[in-house]
């Protein structure tokens, strides 16, 4: 298993700190791209940015990002080709954001949520695969008009 790839801007170092114990605890290896980033040397964008690159080079399976909302993660994450990045504040979201969108990425936002509905968020992430089936051709589509620019 690849480690997770986990990335906090300012507002969300308390809740990134208590995922990573989490994971730690669970013995769930993970690559923090936080370092040293409270310091405003990089703003949320860059570690969103980091974090996907990474993913996408195939260095990580999977991602959590967090910042006061999960809001300006998700958008930056989503820039990145390839990657699918889900904002989830309740473990339905975070399950569908596996199961159906295959994403990469799950955002949350310290500003929004506990950490104990933050760690249960990422245990449901984490269970859920994608199934394929009918969301298939659905996210085949997402890369469709991501490579051409959508129709017409």
């Amino acid at each position: 298993m690849l480690p997770i790839a986990i990335g906090a801007d300012d507002a969300a170092i308390e809740l990134k700190n208590a995922i990573v114990a989490y994971l730690s605890q669970r013995e769930i290896p993970f690559l923090d791209y936080t370092a040293e980033r409270t310091t405003g040397g990089e703003i949320y964008p860059d570690i969103a940015y980091q974090v996907a690159q990474a993913i996408k080079a195939e260095k990580h399976q999977r991602g959590i990002l967090l910042c006061g909302t999960g809001i300006g993660m998700s958008i930056v994450a989503n820039k990145v080709p390839g990657i699918r990045a889900a904002q989830c504040h309740d473990t339905y979201s975070a399950q569908r954001a596996r199961k159906s969108n295959d994403a990469q990425i799950i955002t949350l936002g310290a500003r929004v949520i506990g950490v104990e509905l933050a760690k249960t968020i990422v245990d449901a992430w984490l269970a859920s695969e994608f199934e394929g089936g009918g969301s298939a051709p659905k996210v085949a589509r997402i890369g469709y008009y991501e490579q051409a620019g959508g129709p017409g």
